[in-house]
């Protein structure tokens, strides 16, 4: 099985970023979508009007998720998938919190309620794989941990009761070198990075403030289980129509079931 897997941090609708404010911006997100053409797509800081926006502009896909603070109040952490190749058979959200089965809940100093959305999906030909998407706090670190531990503690139950290969979405808003990132890689779960790095290339920056370039942080990332063989990947660091359609850089890659 071949997957074509996006993490897109779209850039909430405020008002204040002024000509990159998100109304000037819909068209370009949804034109790098169709320019990349993937399965499945793990979008952060999406309100719902943000994502109602793009449904018709992007009629192949459907998607799930609910709002941080419940319903749809709040951000998304919402998965696209293409509708005409894949059948969603479970989904849920949780926060990420002390008390997880209850959105709009705040722990672990974090500045901002935070969440998790996953589904589990099949195709026509018997193919399943499940999908887990997220967006940890910017601030604080003990959040940035425990609710990563979260999110490896469900993925590996999820894992345990289905046999389900895993793919991870999400902008961590850490480097590599920090704890949610490197207990990921402890647990066996593969970056798609990994490809770069084994040709001495650089992953670089893939926040970028509506100003471009390479030499920011990386902070948005795309981890697999080991059943996963990382073919390529693609930071989309391209203008449309003169306009970067967000403050990140979309991470694509390309994946094959082993």
């Amino acid at each position: 099985m071949q997957l074509k897997i996006m993490s897109f941090n779209l850039r909430v609708n405020v008002a204040s970023d002024g000509d990159n404010a998100w109304p000037n911006r819909t068209k370009a997100v949804a034109e790098t979508i169709k320019k990349h053409d993937p399965d499945i797509i793990g979008v952060q800081e999406g309100l719902h009007g943000m994502l109602a926006d793009l449904e018709p502009l992007l009629p192949e896909y459907a998607w799930v998720g609910e709002g941080r603070d419940g319903g749809t109040e709040g951000e998304y952490t919402a998965i696209f998938y293409k509708k005409s190749k894949w059948e969603m058979v479970r989904s849920g959200n949780f926060s990420l919190s002390e008390n997880p089965e209850q959105l709009g809940v705040m722990s672990w100093n974090t500045s901002h309620t935070r969440m998790c959305t996953w589904a589990a999906f099949k195709s026509s030909a018997g193919d399943q794989f499940a999908m887990f998407n997220t967006h940890l706090d910017h601030v604080s670190e003990e959040a940035q941990r425990k609710g990563m531990e979260l999110i490896r503690e469900r993925m590996r139950n999820l894992r345990e009761q289905t046999g389900l290969p895993i793919a991870l979405t999400g902008d961590f808003n850490v480097t590599p070198e920090h704890a949610a990132v490197t207990g990921l890689v402890q647990e066996g779960y593969q970056s798609v990075y990994s490809v770069l790095h084994a040709a001495n290339r650089e992953v670089g920056g893939t926040v970028h403030h509506f100003k471009g370039g390479d030499t920011g942080e990386t902070i948005d990332y795309i981890f697999l289980t080991p059943d996963w063989q990382v073919q390529s990947v693609v930071i989309d660091r391209g203008l449309y129509e003169g306009r970067y359609p967000s403050d990140h850089y979309p991470v694509i890659a390309e994946v094959l079931l082993k």
